[in-house]
């Protein structure tokens, strides 16, 4: 009876055991779009690269869970997460009031000012939108900063595009006046060799929190509200201990995330 009983002790350990190590591998699939570096980039070896994927992948060490990718084009990565193809969008997407009716998300985890670049030679002075009246403006469709420059640049031409590296190409290649995006993004771009074109003409002032919102936060799907709070708890986690710095100080030379909330 006794050595019955140990093996049967000993199974039921050994299944505990594994029940712990199951959970503890459990998959959290994050969605990001490739095509926004430095952020997130696509190689071409079909390797996901950048800041987002970093913090992605240290958030879920933190939450001792292993990380997935999808690769997921921009104009569809809200209904593709709706959809059950992936549980987070891991893509520099600010947290506006329009995407909250149909996400919810956690904090930020980052937040970075958006800006205009123009050719070397271009004769343009300003950002406003006296300035830019009578010239055509490429900026990436379903962002923040389409919604910005079709709200103010009234007197322009707004002319979208599926992702940044298309706008950039047309300014380079003489078909656009300006372009606005984030300005870390643009400034890798400028610093590479398909930049060297052109320069940051400035930054549009104010930049209203009601199109901008507070930052880039992480979205999932409406009403998860247990894994945002694992994620809000992750970022804070990884805030406290370096490993945001460390992953920071790879792509930037200042803190990405901006002021205390």
């Amino acid at each position: 009876m006794r050595i019955a009983l140990r093996i049967a002790l000993a199974a039921s350990a050994a299944l505990l055991t594994l029940g712990v190590a199951q959970a503890q591998e459990k998959t959290l699939r994050i969605g990001t779009e490739g095509a926004y570096p430095p952020f997130n980039n696509l190689t071409s070896d079909g390797k996901l690269v950048g800041f987002d994927i970093d913090i992605a992948q240290a958030l879920c060490d933190q939450m001792k869970v292993k990380c997935t990718f999808v690769a997921q084009d921009w104009d569809g990565i809200i209904p593709a997460l709706q959809a059950g193809k992936f549980d987070a969008i891991v893509a520099s997407m600010s947290i506006t009031p329009e995407r909250k009716e149909k996400v919810d998300f956690t904090h930020k985890y980052y937040n970075t000012p958006s800006a205009l670049a123009v050719p070397k030679d271009s004769t343009l002075k300003g950002v406003t939108k006296e300035d830019l009246a009578g010239k055509t403006i490429g900026v990436a469709t379903t962002t923040t900063h389409f919604n910005y420059a079709s709200k103010t640049y009234t007197d322009s031409t707004v002319k979208g595009y599926p992702s940044s590296p298309e706008e950039q190409a047309d300014l380079a290649n003489g078909r656009l006046d300006a372009i606005e995006d984030d300005i870390v993004v643009l400034q890798q771009w400028l610093d590479s060799p398909d930049g060297a074109c052109c320069k940051i003409l400035g930054q549009p002032s104010p930049q209203p929190v009601e199109i901008f919102g507070p930052g880039a936060g992480i979205a999932v799907r409406k009403g998860e509200t247990d894994l945002v709070n694992k994620l809000n708890e992750a970022i804070d986690a990884i805030r406290a201990n370096g490993k945001y710095k460390e992953i920071n100080d790879k792509y930037f030379k200042f803190d990405v995330y901006g002021a205390e909330s």
